[in-house]
């Protein structure tokens, strides 16, 4: 049988495209304009990295070099054509950019560690990692390439964010500013392979296996069924799934296995635990519905604000699914109409003066703390702080009978489910394909509002618009008949029954945040402990970052429920010692109660800006 279009292939496509745009069909710099050159340059240990360099053919003083390291190939690079619409805004002020293949991956020398951790410098003073390549590669550039002005920037999306974050770790003199684009800042808090200890199964198998089968072996991964939902469903383990794909040889596959809590192995590989406030400007860039590392770019940069005494650290938040802002038109998204192209106006009108001032200027312009496009109003809005200071912070209560609101509980209730792993929910509408992977947040949740296994709260309608900004918190208090659980919250607008501009957005449930927590690790993500059945204990759910209004005559929604597959393992809802190796009678249904009342206040934490 042949296999189906996997995740693996639709998110290689997609982080390609990310890293080096769509081709340009009109700009400033055409084919005849640019010279491609690929060059190779030596790292500390006798390893060649291969680069393609594409400079102006016509330049009257010398220009800074701009970076883009990356795993997903850069021989595209040579083709005849334009500068990939990605670059054009930046290109029109002249750089000399440099797209590198990452060590192991395309024509670079050397073994590819995914995401590896960087070296104790005191253990092992000769390591290598991607900090040293970084610094290498600055060094051999602005000592050979001709017509530098000894100026360089580091930019990416995605893998190619964390590693211009990792250049700014590498601590070369010559680096001056980064902007590390969608980065997977911590992969096991927020991005790539787990989201608060919950796997992310398919994601985790598929990218993996892209990423770290061997390029002249094909990889045994067949996924034979166009609805994956019952192609992950047919393995009841992830161990059988592991095994019977051998997928349980691979470097990651054996990390997630061996370390399923938040412990010393992902801890050295988080960006917030290594890095130091870097002597260079950073510009943070996100989506708010980011499918692959939302948590990334907000993360970056609450970890360097901590220390940002020169405000050379900045935030760039907007209406995106992952590398969104990257080249494609984003004049809508799902339900939204954006009413101008979004992307198209951060590349000009934020990401490129910012860089020019930093790598052709002085350095002395002055930009905003965080630019943060504010859905529904469809404007973009300037801080001083982010989270803005102006932000009330503010509750959204559950009730009795399903109701929502910012009024604290008087009486006491609670509201019950059964959650049956071997039925679990899908997270989109089945079938579950992979076409549908950089829109699956902003889908209708209407497929679900009907199961007996979501709870809903739903508001009564605004009378007024609401506007939210900054983080958003889910506080469950909650209890089960079994020893471990999951707690997936959304944080939903509800649109009126009716709307004139498009009538198929009647009663639209659009996801404005979303996240899911492995209630294991309720006293701390480092350690895992079993939940005492039929007690309530409280759980706190990190649904990251919005800039967000509910428009007058909406609802608000908040919904609960335990199981989002394939995207997430199932959770056993027995607590064993490490999920990884569970086994199938591990598996069983349990009812989980979320209690809201006046001991009990289940709620979502927001902060609400003045109207």
């Amino acid at each position: 049988m042949r296999p189906c279009l996997t995740l693996r292939h639709i998110v290689r496509v997609s982080l390609i495209v990310a890293v080096f745009g769509a081709p340009l069909a009109a700009s400033g710099q055409g084919s005849d304009s640019l010279l491609r050159r690929e060059v190779r340059i030596p790292m500390r240990d006798g390893v060649s990295l291969h680069a393609v360099i594409v400079t102006p053919a016509a330049r009257a003083e010398p220009l800074p070099i701009m970076l883009v390291r990356t795993p997903y190939g850069v021989s595209q690079n040579m083709r005849p054509g334009p500068i990939p619409v990605q670059y054009a805004e930046l290109a029109k002020d002249g750089y000399l950019f440099v797209f590198q293949d990452v060590r192991g991956t395309g024509k670079s020398e050397g073994k590819f560690i995914m995401n590896g951790a960087l070296h104790d410098e005191k253990r092992d003073p000769n390591g290598v990692d991607e900090a040293t390549d970084s610094y290498d590669t600055i060094d051999w550039l602005v000592k050979n390439l001709p017509d530098n002005n000894g100026r360089v920037g580091a930019m990416g999306v995605s893998y190619p964010g964390w590693l211009a974050g990792i250049a700014a770790r590498s601590g070369h003199p010559a680096l001056k500013a980064v902007s590390p684009q969608a980065p997977m800042t911590d992969t096991w808090m927020g991005d790539d392979f787990f989201h608060q200890g919950a796997f992310r199964q398919s994601f985790g198998v598929e990218y993996a296996t892209a990423m770290e089968w061997s390029r002249s072996v094909p990889s045994p991964l067949r996924i034979t069924r166009y609805d994956r939902y019952d192609w992950y469903l047919q393995f009841p383990t992830l161990k059988e799934l592991g095994e019977k794909n051998g997928i349980d040889t691979l470097p990651s596959w054996r990390g997630f296995k061996a370390h399923p809590a938040w412990d010393g192995y992902w801890q050295a590989k988080a960006m917030q635990k290594v890095w130091t406030v870097p002597n260079v400007a950073v510009l943070n860039v996100g989506g708010y519905w980011d499918q692959e590392d939302v948590l990334g770019p907000q993360e970056a940069y609450r970890t360097l604000e901590r220390q940002d005494a020169r405000h050379w650290n900045h935030i760039v938040l907007g209406p995106w699914f992952h590398g969104g802002w990257a080249g494609r038109m984003t004049d809508s998204f799902g339900p939204m109409q954006l009413g101008s192209d979004v992307g198209l106006y951060y590349r000009a009108n934020i990401e490129r003066p910012w860089f020019f001032n930093w790598l052709h200027g002085d350095g002395s312009a002055t930009f905003a703390e965080a630019y943060v496009y504010e859905v529904g109003s469809n404007r973009w809005r300037t801080f001083d702080a982010w989270p803005p200071r102006e932000a009330r912070p503010a509750r959204l209560y559950l009730h009795d009978d399903g109701k929502l609101s910012f009024e604290p509980p008087k009486t006491s209730g609670r509201t019950s489910y059964t959650s049956d792993p071997k039925r679990p929910i899908p997270y989109i509408a089945r079938p579950v394909d992979g076409t549908r992977w950089r829109q699956w947040l902003v889908e209708d949740q209407r497929f679900v509002h009907n199961r007996p296994d979501v709870v809903s709260w739903e508001s009564e309608p605004l009378d007024a618009d609401v506007t939210i900004a900054g983080d958003v918190t889910a506080r469950l208090f909650a209890s089960t008949t079994g020893t471990d659980a999951d707690w997936v919250v959304k944080l939903i607008d509800v649109y009126p029954d009716s709307v004139a501009r498009d009538p198929r957005l009647g009663g639209y449930q659009l996801m404005v945040a979303a996240d899911i927590m492995r209630g294991r690790y309720h006293k701390g993500f480092s350690t895992a402990t079993p939940i005492t059945a039929n007690v309530v204990t409280p759980f706190t759910i990190d649904l990251h970052q919005q800039a967000y209004r509910f428009l007058k005559g909406h609802r608000i929604m908040v919904q609960v429920q335990s199981t989002w597959f394939p995207l997430y393992d199932r959770n056993p809802q027995t607590f064993v010692p490490n999920i990884f190796e569970a086994s199938a009678r591990d598996f069983r249904p349990r009812v989980h109660t979320i209690h809201h009342g006046p001991r009990t206040p289940s709620h979502i934490a927001v902060g609400v800006l003045p109207s």
